[in-house]
């Protein structure tokens, strides 16, 4: 039994030989002009990632405006649930809960409660710890990702 892999702009989705999907028989399409997507983009993903943008985006402009609290601690609000919204619920509590990164996850929560309580420069400080050693094993994913972007990976190239 072979096996068809179908793309849409949305999801990769397998059907048996023959067998017809919302857009016809995809039997007869050649095997090596089908591409598969490996994850579902979906909108509440979407909102994940632009809610992460808009953390880094306040989180920056709260470095830039002298360590500003409210801003710092409206970014980490940010990226911390578009974190979630993006790779899910139980999948954030299980990064931050599993075992091997507990220093990772003690010392970016130890920096955003010193940035709740007045100090924003040890917070920060503290929470960029915590984000190299929580996303450390993500670093790889991330450059091979940022080389298949044109003019960035064109840039990354020579550096």
């Amino acid at each position: 039994m072979s096996l068809v892999f179908h793309f849409t702009r949305v999801a990769t989705k397998v059907f048996p030989a023959g067998e017809h999907s919302i857009y016809g028989d995809l039997s007869s399409v050649e095997p090596s002009l089908l591409i598969a997507m490996a994850y579902e983009m979906t909108e509440l993903k979407r909102v994940g990632i632009g809610l992460i943008g808009f953390g880094i985006f306040f989180t920056f402009l709260g470095v830039i405006l002298f360590f500003d609290r409210g801003l710092l601690a409206l970014g980490n609000i940010f990226w911390l649930t578009g974190v979630a919204l993006l790779i899910g619920w139980r999948s954030t509590w299980n990064l931050f809960s599993n075992r091997a990164n507990y220093k990772g996850s003690i010392s970016f929560l130890l920096g955003l409660f010193l940035i709740f309580v007045r100090w924003p420069i040890v917070g920060i400080i503290f929470e960029i710890y915590g984000c190299i050693v929580l996303f450390g094993g993500f670093w790889s994913s991330v450059k091979v990702f940022l080389y298949q972007i044109p003019v960035v990976g064109w840039i990354l190239r020579f550096f």
